[in-house]
């Protein structure tokens, strides 16, 4: 295809992966499948490759992520991000209507006459953004940060694909939008359920999820968080708008996602019926808010009304109580997970709470029982919040029973009764015993056929379960060794379901190697990091002999992967799985395709990447550089043979490479060298 060609068809598939991330995202009406949006975006990423020239900051392709920005830039707002203050009662909120209608000249005798157009928004509980336009091209995301100055975080913030890259129909020139980066509950749910399952500890609450991803550095982690976020104000010089309603219905046309739980009210007392209704009806959305936003419609007033220090007297926010009840706790159980770390478990007498009846919270570890002193017994304070699972907050000492006694924390595993452990920096208390205790070895086995790993799903927990009661199943390799005669004398077990069972297993050995590495189990060694780490070391036997040095060079791989990965192969017994799992013919190496390399153009050489590139991102450099036979480091030696620098390299890293008088190339340069 010659350039002209490509050109225009980069620009048609552009402006078509966008107009179909806006059906999805904003409208909610996806017009095609996601099989074949992928195809339209390999298509599209393809071309770029070969056309790098015509490879826009704003290509829906960069919504992938993995550009890496080592350090956020601290940016001046050109309008202030002022907080807004907050409200908790009807009296906060008079007293603000009639502030505003004494600003404005309109309070007279019978108070309340004069009414003003207030619009009423939900408060989103997330992270403020701030998103910069211009010509129609989204410029720069920047974060709140001390309402002066926030951080530049407009790689992650192209990742969200609620956020338009480029903007249709008649727009100004230039202007300001301003709105919440969250994470929906399910999306939050998923993580957490993820993380559980790798061994790591879930995350608090949406709220701080969202506000972490857009300060990770690595944009195609952020891509795969799959935030969101709703707009809810317009700034610009001389927007030809009367009010902040009619600002945002004409943004929505430009293709911004405005909520449409938004609503134009008469007068304070409509706000109060809006705040009513959402104080009960919030739960039932798909994501999390904490209150009301209250603003005064017309820009003419808010000009009029103008700014204190430290908020406009224009808005205000009514924050709603987190919900709270008090019930008994009637007695703390605790859990196993598969990676044998101990949940405590308070379970309560049932008690409505935020629209569901709650039985259970979780108590988390042995410190939060010692710094609550909860006991069993105990009339306990339970609380929703901003938190999605319920947790007790305090104990009503006021009506503690004389004869309850102190929580002692167990020391033996609940389900075998191996001693517990305590890891040094580690709040949870572990089952040493992970080839032996039932939780955690079904727990192995139901990870190992998930549709993330292996995909079996002819195999469920309930049938793992069904195995192992039955003796059939021990581990992982002893799933390899089943045979159909064995199955079919059990319960609910027809020649149909045996047969599937026993082709499920048969067609998982055609699951490619990183796939099986995140299925093996190795605590902290998720997805993302099982495919990093396969493309690198390419197979299971390099990997288990290498050790932490060598290790932490790989992308992905710290300090706490790198030990959790030398520990789980210094078991012996998890040594002879992966032998017996060989043997049943899984691939423990990355294909010959995989490995076969463009070029031998960089062979022999050792390259080092840092910075943020414009036509490629970090991952793709470094997946050509391997590609063309050379050899990926993190850290400049004098066996280094040059620096491939982008924008932002890293201080020490030039230091270093001027130092030891490292050749330092561009982007340009590499690209030339492997044409």
């Amino acid at each position: 295809m010659d350039k002209a060609s490509a050109k225009k068809k980069i620009e048609s598939l552009s402006e078509e992966l966008e107009q179909h991330n806006y059906n999805y995202y904003v409208l909610d009406k996806p017009t095609i499948s996601d099989f074949e949006f992928d195809k339209l975006l390999e298509t599209l990423i393809a071309l770029e490759k070969e056309h790098p020239e015509f490879l826009s900051p704003n290509s829906p392709s960069q919504r992938v992520g993995g550009q890496v920005t080592k350090e956020f830039k601290s940016v001046k707002h050109k309008y202030p991000m002022l907080s807004l203050s907050n409200s908790y009662n009807w009296e906060d909120l008079e007293d603000f209507d009639r502030r505003a209608s004494e600003g404005l000249g309109l309070a007279n005798d019978l108070f309340g006459a004069a009414e003003l157009e207030y619009v009423c928004e939900l408060k989103f509980d997330g992270l403020s953004i701030g998103l910069t336009y211009v010509n129609g091209e989204l410029q720069k995301a920047v974060t709140r940060g001390d309402g002066v100055q926030g951080d530049d975080v407009t790689t992650n913030a192209r990742t969200i694909r609620s956020i338009p890259l480029n903007l249709k129909g008649k727009f100004p020139k230039e202007f300001e939008i301003r709105g919440e980066i969250f994470l929906p509950r399910k999306v939050f749910d998923d993580i957490n359920k993820e993380r559980e399952e790798i061994g790591e500890a879930p995350l608090a609450n949406p709220r701080n999820a969202a506000s972490g991803t857009m300060k990770m550095q690595d944009s195609g982690v952020v891509a795969k968080r799959k935030l969101d976020c709703f707009l809810y104000a317009l700034y610009g010089e001389d927007l030809p708008f009367p009010g902040h309603l009619e600002s945002l219905q004409a943004a929505a046309t430009w293709g911004f996602r405005i909520s449409k739980h938004s609503k134009l009210c008469k007068g304070i007392g409509e706000v109060k019926k809006f705040i009513d209704h959402w104080d009960k009806e919030r739960f039932k959305l798909p994501f999390d808010i904490d209150g009301i936003v209250i603003k005064i419609n017309s820009y003419q007033q808010q000009l009029q009304l103008g700014f204190t220090a430290k908020s406009p007297r224009w808005a205000i926010a009514y924050k709603f109580k987190a919900e709270q009840v008090s019930t008994e706790l009637q007695s703390i159980t605790y859990q196993v997970g598969r990676t044998g770390a101990i949940t405590p478990v308070a379970n309560l007498k049932p008690v409505l709470l935020a629209g569901t009846t709650v039985k259970r919270a979780s108590l988390h570890n042995a410190d939060i029982i010692e710094k609550l002193d909860v006991r069993v017994g105990d009339q306990v304070f339970v609380e929703k919040g901003g938190e999605i699972i319920p947790k007790i907050i305090g104990v009503d000492l006021t009506k503690r029973p004389t004869n309850v006694k102190p929580t002692k924390y167990i020391d033996k595993c609940p389900e075998c009764g191996t001693t517990l452990v305590r890891i040094e920096g580690e709040a949870n208390h572990y089952c040493p015993n992970e080839n032996g205790c039932a939780p955690q070895v079904k727990g192995k086995m139901e990870h190992f056929v998930s549709r993330k790993a292996m995909n079996i799903d002819s195999l469920g927990a309930e049938t793992i379960d069904q195995f192992y009661n039955a003796g059939f199943i021990k581990n992982i390799a002893d799933l390899y060794d089943l045979k159909k005669e064995q199955l079919l004398p059990l319960e609910r077990m027809a020649e149909k379901s045996a047969q599937n069972i026993i082709d499920g297993l048969k067609n998982s050995c055609t699951v490619p190697f990183e796939r099986v590495l995140f299925a093996i189990g190795i605590r902290h060694v998720g997805e993302t990091t099982a495919k990093k780490v396969a493309k690198k070391v390419k197979t299971i036997d390099a990997l288990m002999e290498m050790n932490a040095e060598q290790l932490v060079l790989l992308d992905e791989v710290g300090e706490t992967i790198a030990k959790s990965i030398m520990e789980f192969f210094a078991d012996k017994e998890n040594r002879n799985i992966i032998t017996r799992l060989k043997k049943a013919g899984l691939q423990f190496e990355i294909s010959a395709d995989q490995q076969q390399a463009t070029s031998t153009k960089l062979e022999g050489k050792t390259i080092v990447v840092s910075g943020v590139f414009t036509k490629f991102s970090r991952d793709q450099i470094k997946d050509l550089i391997e590609l063309n036979g050379g050899t990926n480091s993190s850290s400049i030696s004098k066996k280094t043979s040059f620096v491939l620098a982008g924008e932002n390299m890293g201080p020490e890293k030039l230091k270093k490479a001027e130092g030891l008088k490292v050749p330092i190339i561009t982007e340009e340069d590499f690209e030339n060298m492997i044409k």
